[in-house]
């Protein structure tokens, strides 16, 4: 398949068809192909790209960096203290000098008007790294997974666990729809997406044959599912404070042994990191000592368990974000 979105920016996947999914799709796992064997593939050489991180990330960067390298890209990496952005220069202003230097921008941040803004006014193509709404390039490498899994996605079940109305769930309710998937978000009910994108999505579901179900009994989530997701309950940005409520909302919402036995035998287990399965982190040990708790969205037999494929999902996020950049640069 091939189809043409050179010039296009990636903000949300809501702005994608189907069919561009896939070829998204498709081209990952060529370039994952081409990677694996050692074929060099430095098809983009003289661009550049700069990437923008309000927000820290470990994976993000590295697959943007590595991705970009392989393509014959040059990188410059700006985080909130390396830049005027917002400060003592407009993000408009800022983003018209960006787009004069560079062949594209990724962003990684809070709020998605400011990605949205910065395909606004450069001129060059922009990549959601992550906002507080979205965050489509971990649903390329969720999907590409997936399909390493089970071959063809459509009809599979999806159940995310934990606080469905996070940038992951919102988007993993979106490539389901789009995909042909059964999106379950398994929650409770003050924790569930917006009205407004749950009805978007089943309005999609409609075309595509995928379904939305939204439900706070974790068995009927877990039930015939073929992917048991879940996502730290407290996210970067927001006040620590909340550690205590969310512990008590979540709690009976972590994905456990007992979790993934109510799934299909052939269930996998994703995550997108980082997580709290253990007491191995600053966080963890503080959680622990303040609660009590040996683990937190799921339990460490789980991730270090056979039916775990979150590093092979971290992984792919290299391939994916280069055939992103790749299919909107060529």
């Amino acid at each position: 398949m091939a189809l043409n979105i050179r010039g296009r920016s990636f903000l949300t996947l809501l702005d994608f068809t189907t069919e561009e999914i896939n070829y998204l799709l498709e081209l990952s796992m060529e370039f994952k192909r081409m990677k694996d064997n050692g074929v060099e593939h430095k098809w983009l050489p003289n661009k550049n790209i700069v990437l923008l991180f309000e927000k820290t990330s470990t994976r993000t960067r590295c697959a943007f960096e590595v991705g970009a390298m392989d393509l014959g890209m040059g990188v410059t990496f700006l985080d909130s203290k390396s830049s005027q952005m917002g400060k003592k220069e407009s993000l408009a202003d800022t983003a018209k000098v960006l787009g004069r230097m560079y062949d594209g921008i990724e962003y990684r941040g809070y709020k998605q008007e400011v990605v949205e803004d910065l395909a606004k006014y450069s001129g060059v193509p922009v990549w959601n790294g992550l906002t507080d709404l979205y965050h489509p390039t971990q649903m390329l490498a969720d999907i590409m997974t997936v399909k390493q899994e089970f071959g063809d996605v459509r009809g599979r079940k999806l159940t995310f666990f934990g606080d469905a109305r996070n940038n992951v769930a919102n988007s993993l309710m979106i490539v389901c729809a789009k995909l042909g998937m059964h999106f379950c978000a398994c929650g409770p009910e003050e924790l569930m997406p917006t009205e407004d994108l749950v009805k978007t999505c089943r309005e999609i579901c409609e075309v595509t044959g995928g379904s939305v179900t939204l439900t706070s009994d974790v068995k009927e989530g877990a039930k015939d599912a073929d992917v048991c997701y879940t996502d730290i309950w407290v996210s970067m940005g927001e006040p620590d404070e909340i550690w205590a409520s969310r512990i008590d909302l979540l709690g009976k919402y972590a994905v456990t042994a007992d979790v993934m036995a109510m799934a299909k035998p052939t269930a996998i287990f994703m995550h997108c990191l980082p997580s709290f399965h253990d007491l191995n982190t600053t966080v963890g040990q503080e959680i622990h000592e303040k609660f009590g708790l040996e683990y937190m969205e799921v339990s460490d037999d789980v991730f270090l368990g056979k039916q775990a494929r979150q590093f092979q999902e971290a992984e792919n996020r290299m391939h994916t974000i280069k055939a992103v950049m790749y299919a909107t640069l060529k």
